[in-house]
């Protein structure tokens, strides 16, 4: 029973609420009803359209549409290039930037060139002004050049009588140097020397003579007498007379010596007279010496067929050194064998002693 009535009281509740929607329906309608009736009351003729422009404006409309659609599609397509665009810009001005920058660094470099430019143009005009010198200076030289090589041609016109001058100055040397090396290998404890203006040997200190003494010992004899024969076997070739050659053997030349001259020099202890007296002593010892080992001694000859032998005391007249020292009187007590070349003073003289050696060539060897 119970069960039962609560299924009626919920039968009646649904029924219940079925009414109240019915209701509220039915009074919508109601309300929709009195609307349009109102509205209709409002209309007029005036604001009516002709169903031919409505649908024409309708179909403005859709035509409208589409073209807003395609509006609306083209706005995309453009804000899609715009975007491209403005990426592409973007890009660009960030070139035209990096572009401006380099256009800056390279007016900078530009300037610098220029700069560095007129630095160079002044060095070069500096350099044209060195180069133009230069020129003047070559020039200058090559002027000079042509002087010398004038005054050389005529240098190498070769003056006969220089010639024959020099060539006897370098035989005299010859002479003095084969003497002295041919000596000192048979008595190297020999004090012997060149003068220092290559014209005579000398026997310094006790070479020859003891102090005081006109005597030659038997040592120092056998020093002359060789010395006597190397000079005859050079003589020989330097001289004229019945001994002279000129043959394959000897290179003299045309040179002739005009005097040997054996010269005796002492210190200054003793009085000058005296000592004249000793130097000419030593000098004659000396020659007799030579003149006993080598017997044909005289008979080399000079131009003026003048034996080419002469002696000489000069005493302390004649020092080399000073006498206030021991070593500078050893060096004054001496004996000088002096070489005198001939020297011509003309060409025609050098002609001569030219033709007076071929003369002598020709015939053999001696005149």
């Amino acid at each position: 029973m119970r069960r039962l009535e609560r299924n009626r009281t919920r039968a009646e509740e649904e029924e219940s609420v079925f009414v109240t929607m019915t209701d509220m329906t039915i009074s919508f309608l109601l309300i929709i009803m009195i609307l349009l009736a109102f509205f209709a009351t409002q209309l007029n003729d005036d604001e009516s359209v002709p169903l031919t422009a409505y649908e024409r404006v309708r179909q403005e409309r859709d035509e409208l549409r589409v073209e807003n659609q395609d509006l609306r599609a083209s706005v995309k397509a453009l804000e899609a290039e715009l975007a491209r665009v403005t990426s592409e810009l973007e890009t660009v001005t960030a070139e035209r930037d990096r572009l401006l920058s380099e256009l800056d660094q390279l007016r900078d470099e530009n300037e610098a060139l220029r700069a560095r430019v007129a630095e160079l143009e002044e060095e070069n005009e500096h350099l044209r002004s060195r180069i133009d010198q230069l020129v003047e200076e070559i020039e200058r030289l090559r002027e000079e050049i042509k002087r010398l090589r004038d005054k050389i041609e005529r240098l190498q016109v070769v003056n006969p009588l220089e010639a024959y001058l020099s060539q006897a100055i370098d035989q005299r040397r010859e002479i003095l140097v084969e003497l002295r090396d041919r000596l000192l290998i048979e008595f190297p404890e020999l004090q012997v020397v060149i003068s220092p203006e290559q014209d005579a040997l000398r026997f310094q200190g006790e070479g020859l003579f003891r102090s005081g003494s006109p005597q030659l010992e038997p040592r120092q004899r056998a020093i002359v007498e060789t010395m006597g024969r190397l000079l005859d076997e050079i003589l020989v070739c330097f001289t004229l007379g019945e001994r002279a050659e000129r043959g394959p053997d000897c290179e003299s030349g045309n040179a002739l010596i005009e005097a040997v001259q054996i010269e005796g020099h002492t210190d200054s202890d003793r009085g000058r007279i005296d000592n004249v007296t000793l130097s000419t002593r030593r000098a004659n010892e000396t020659f007799f010496a030579i003149r006993e080992e080598v017997a044909g001694i005289l008979a080399h000859r000079n131009l003026r067929d003048q034996p080419v032998m002469s002696v000489s005391g000069y005493g302390e007249m004649r020092p080399i050194e000073t006498n206030e020292t021991t070593e500078g009187k050893a060096a004054n007590r001496r004996i000088d064998l002096r070489i005198i070349m001939y020297a011509p003073s003309t060409v025609e003289e050098v002609e001569e002693v030219g033709r007076r050696l071929d003369a002598l060539r020709a015939a053999g060897g001696s005149e």
